[in-house]
């Protein structure tokens, strides 16, 4: 199958698992549908691009489906015009997406190798107002002021309040938060005044933060 039949064929499957979720929302359907999503896996899995799985990446990592993206985003609630900060770039799929959406999204990520992939994938596709770095997601991204909405797609071990600083008043962060049973959920951070309230969401395979930069990858 040619790579444009692949897509064509590969979104609507998931266009009509979205919709049986309840997810309809035009833009974000328009964003998924314009980023190729067999541009971020490898090409030994492009055929299984669009599945309802997680995929492997370089330096040991993997993708999270099509499918749990539009989750994520569509909980994030992006508008046009918000400042968007991802923490785990991994393939770069979900900034790509997002940035369709928002006025700006910088994705960060512990492994240069990825960041560097990720720089490549935005290129080829014309996404000039995404910038990936790399950095340590525990910190955040200090010195590009506030954010309308944060996501991580790393776990965090409690509250992640090193952010509320990080985060505009009134915004939201999706956090990946471990349970005592070591899985992890999805919670939507609301930001009022110094605190956040919180709503758990679903859980999500996320696996808990590796601090620092990677040195060797």
């Amino acid at each position: 199958m040619n790579g444009r039949l692949l897509e064509k064929e590969g979104f609507a499957g998931l266009f009509l698992r979205l919709r049986a979720e309840g997810i309809a929302d035009k833009a974000l359907l328009t964003a998924l549908e314009q980023t190729p999503r067999t541009l971020f896996v490898s090409a030994a899995y492009a055929d299984a691009a669009y599945q309802d799985r997680l995929m492997p990446i370089d330096c040991g990592g993997f993708a999270e489906s099509a499918d749990l993206v539009a989750r994520l985003l569509s909980a994030l609630m992006i508008e046009p015009g918000h400042r968007v900060l991802d923490i785990g770039t991994g393939s770069g799929f979900l900034a790509a997406v997002a940035v369709r959406l928002a006025e700006r999204v910088v994705t960060i990520d512990r492994y240069k190798t990825l960041v560097q992939l990720a720089r490549q994938r935005f290129a080829h596709l014309g996404l000039g107002s995404v910038i990936a770095r790399q950095a340590d997601g525990m910190k955040g991204m200090n010195g590009e002021g506030s954010f309308d909405r944060i996501i991580a797609t790393c776990a965090f071990d409690g509250m992640p309040r090193q952010f509320i600083d990080q985060l505009a008043t009134g915004g939201v962060m999706l956090a990946p938060i471990l349970t005592e049973s070591g899985t992890a959920n999805m919670a939507r951070l609301t930001k009022i005044g110094s605190r956040f309230e919180r709503e758990d969401l679903f859980k999500v395979p996320y696996r808990p933060f590796s601090p620092g930069l990677a040195l060797a990858l």
